[in-house]
């Protein structure tokens, strides 16, 4: 990684930042959050580009430094509010690095945010799993305005006035929520009045599923015996993946973002995928989605705090996770293509 960078200290006042970030002016309510943010990063230029929108942002920049920071030995001080951290191309001491970061993140309460590439990311991911992170692929400078955005909204600090452009990014994000709610209002519109639990449902020999009698929805009580209840069964992935290539090939005759619904494209593949007994990796998981990486892990975070997906980590390689449908994603799924019938094979 090179010999560590020298360590900057910057003030919170935004007008340090220069004219090159108006994205970012006026960002946070009253001029200034107060919140102390670390950045390490190995390219000298994008660690004065983050400094400078973080101090745009009204926070305040304690330090900049390179990976080698990270690596240090010794015993690590406390972290401030907020950690970015950019590692394009990692390898194994820097993952185990990462995960100390994130452990510690989890333990203080403190925001971590992580760029990488799509070279990296399963590593990257597989290494977050403790302090909710965000996490960005080959992310635009927009891209770090809004994780900078989320960072000040979960901490309780209001977002006044943006720029045009990230204005409408936030409210595309919201839209994508509502989208997602209405999604899973869909799915579960068929099961709602199943007294026995409609969104449940076995989870398939490989992801760790276990069949209690007592407890399984599957079965119904009945005077003296169990009753197995009917449900029905996720479709033939044959038939999945057909549907999925008819929506790929609308994008050789039409612009793909007039079509874009990374969260049905990824249910799609997800249901073959369980079906096929195959374990889907976040960066098989984003190029399924049909949009850019970083967008795609917002929709999966977002599909995660709706109950949708989950994150499995590999029992063999605790570096490394995949993403699955949670069992009330595939009893709805199962129930959709259910009602659909053999006119499944028209959707597109």
């Amino acid at each position: 990684m090179g010999q560590a960078a020298q360590q900057f200290e910057y003030g919170g006042d935004a007008s340090a930042a220069g004219s090159g970030s108006s994205a970012v002016q006026g960002f946070c309510s009253g001029g200034r959050a107060g919140i102390a943010v670390s950045i390490y990063a190995d390219r000298g230029y994008l660690r004065a580009e983050m400094a400078e929108d973080a101090a745009a942002a009204g926070l305040r920049v304690a330090q900049t430094t390179d990976l080698a920071r990270l690596l240090e030995p010794g015993e690590s001080p406390a972290l401030p509010e907020l950690v970015l951290v950019d590692c394009p191309v990692i390898d194994g001491a820097e993952l185990a690095a990462l995960s100390r970061l994130d452990q510690r993140a989890s333990e203080q309460g403190a925001h971590l945010v992580v760029s990488t590439s799509m070279g990296s990311l399963d590593e990257v991911f597989g290494c977050l799993d403790q302090a909710d992170a965000q996490i960005l692929v080959t992310p635009s400078r927009a891209d770090r305005v809004i994780a900078l955005g989320r960072v000040l909204s979960r901490t309780g600090n209001r977002v006044r006035e943006l720029s045009e452009e990230d204005r409408l990014s936030l409210l595309r994000l919201t839209d994508q929520v509502s989208q997602i709610a209405q999604k899973l209002e869909l799915l579960s519109s068929h099961g709602a009045d199943d007294a026995s639990g409609a969104f449940r449902f076995e989870t398939p020999a490989g992801f760790g599923g276990k069949t209690d009698a007592k407890l399984d929805p599957q079965f119904d009580v009945g005077s003296d015996r169990l009753v197995r209840a009917s449900r029905p069964p996720l479709p033939d992935p044959r038939l999945v993946r057909k549907i999925i290539r008819q929506r790929q090939l609308r994008a050789r005759f039409f612009e793909g973002d007039l079509f874009a619904d990374p969260a049905w494209d990824m249910l799609l593949d997800l249901t073959a995928a369980r079906v096929e007994h195959v374990r889907v990796s976040v960066t098989s998981l984003c190029i399924a989605s049909g949009v850019p990486p970083t967008t795609a892990l917002r929709w999966i975070g977002q599909m995660t705090d709706a109950g949708l997906l989950q994150r499995v980590d590999d029992e063999t390689d605790r570096r490394r996770a995949f993403i699955t449908l949670t069992d009330k994603a595939a009893d709805a799924m199962a129930r959709y293509f259910a009602e659909l019938g053999t006119s499944a094979t028209s959707l597109v």
